[in-house]
């Protein structure tokens, strides 16, 4: 009786520890996939960073008195290549999102810069980089949904605790970019 009741324990004690390795390796699964959601979100940024000056040269080529709208898209542009976590990027881009439309309301004033197909090319490869960022903002957001559901739901929520797993920010708009926008005719 005693044998059976040692291989009863040692059973569930195995069963146990299986358990919290499976648990525990889920958590760092889901860890690693809102990294490699946040490193999607560079990439799309970085891209756009890397259009931005070659679109501010464009314009500049034709609207040479417009210096004050360059030097506040170069100065959104470096503050948004410097911020570090997911609340600081959401304000940084949302400010050069707003540059950046000055800058297109700038060359609406210019019609051979519309006419430009090296403009149209630099504003369509822009509106590309600004679709994949929007779809790289909505993958990390659901990873980091699925990360902090894990760690705060029962059980894996004492695994996470054990072992500092800590929640994640979502990628949020800032609240000015959720206002629905005035038209006036």
């Amino acid at each position: 009786m005693e044998s059976l009741l040692f291989w009863i324990i040692l059973i569930v004690l195995v069963l146990g520890i299986i358990w919290f390795i499976a648990l525990y390796n889920t958590l760092v699964k889901f860890r690693h996939r809102v990294k490699e959601a946040w490193s999607d979100i560079e990439v799309q940024l970085k891209r756009r960073y890397d259009l931005i000056p070659n679109l501010v040269e464009s314009v500049k080529g034709y609207a040479t008195h417009e210096q004050n709208v360059f030097q506040k898209v170069t100065e959104a542009r470096s503050q948004a290549m410097q911020a570090q976590t997911a609340k600081e990027h959401a304000k940084a881009e949302n400010m050069l999102t707003e540059t950046l439309k000055s800058l297109f309301a700038v060359s609406e004033n210019y019609p051979s810069l519309q006419a430009s197909q090296n403009f149209l090319d630099l504003q369509q490869n822009l509106t590309d980089a600004e679709d994949k960022i929007q779809a790289a903002r909505r993958f990390y957001n659901a990873n980091v949904r699925d990360f902090n559901i894990a760690i705060e739901s029962f059980p894996s929520n004492i695994v996470a605790q054990l072992f500092g797993f800590a929640k994640e920010e979502f990628y949020d708009a800032p609240p000015e970019t959720e206002a629905t926008p005035q038209v006036k005719f």
